[in-house]
């Protein structure tokens, strides 16, 4: 079995066949997925999607792009939500330097209540980092020095010294689609060195389609591509890479009921 672990299966891109997108993701052995928020005030559309399908959950939260659109969400309203039977995790928030849709400050700010509400209702955080290394691990570190909380750097594209300060703060690091794309060298020796329980996969469906599929839609079904390649890159069989990484997400999802 594996999980995909970061999805977005309310996006427009799956309207039109979400029905056969799921069956395809069972069939291709995925049991359990996480459609990932990307704005607290459509939080109701995306819970009817987890709400529609068995073992498909949510989490509740503000993208980075998104900062300046919500910047009235508090931590107070994360929590709360957050005691949804369906929400499993907070986010994604971070901080995306590489498009600036929203200024800094605001994304920052955005991230420093998504942490408090990771802390505490012990979800973990679905971190968005891009071209932002410096000021998230910063940020991480001086946060985790307020108190601890459960984490992912999901979709992992950032540098070597930002895996490190995420393990050494008792983080997980998740691998998507880029994983499997010729030019990532270096991503892929990063996961090299990432230890074992504190992996994960996931698609970002439905961007970041890997190989075989570059170029087009990416469907949770794909991350089976994803964990092949980092089986490869680990020296293990895909079986003993599903196992690893499906239970390292119910050790940090913990809120997910276990198969």
């Amino acid at each position: 079995m594996l999980v995909d672990s970061h999805c977005h299966l309310d996006f427009p891109d799956f309207e039109a066949d979400r029905d056969a997108v799921v069956e395809r993701a069972r069939a291709a052995g995925v049991g359990t997925m996480v459609t990932i928020s990307t704005r607290v005030r459509r939080f109701a559309e995306i819970r009817a999607i987890a709400a529609r399908y068995e073992r498909i959950y949510c989490s509740i939260g503000t993208h980075p792009h998104n900062a300046a659109e919500e910047p009235d969400v508090t931590t107070d309203e994360l929590v709360a939500i957050a005691e949804d039977p369906l929400v499993v995790a907070i986010g994604e928030a971070g901080l995306d330097y590489h498009y600036d849709n929203a200024p800094r400050d605001d994304q920052e700010r955005g991230l420093r209540r998504h942490i408090a509400a990771a802390r505490i209702t012990g979800l973990p955080l679905v971190i968005h980092a891009r071209d932002a290394d410096d000021d998230m691990a910063a940020i991480l570190t001086e946060e985790t020095g307020k108190g601890a909380f459960p984490a992912v750097l999901h979709c992992f594209s950032s540098g070597g010294g930002l895996a490190i300060c995420g393990l050494e703060l008792g983080f997980y690091v998740s691998f998507s689609g880029i994983l499997t794309f010729r030019s990532a060298d270096e991503l892929r020796a990063i996961a090299a060195d990432v230890p074992m329980e504190r992996l994960l996969v996931e698609t970002d469906a439905p961007y970041l389609a890997p190989v075989p599929h570059r170029g087009g839609r990416n469907e949770p079904a794909f991350v089976a591509n994803t964990a092949k390649v980092l089986a490869e890159v680990k020296g293990v069989t895909p079986e003993q890479l599903a196992t690893a990484t499906s239970d390292n997400f119910f050790r940090l999802f913990a809120k997910v009921p276990r198969l």
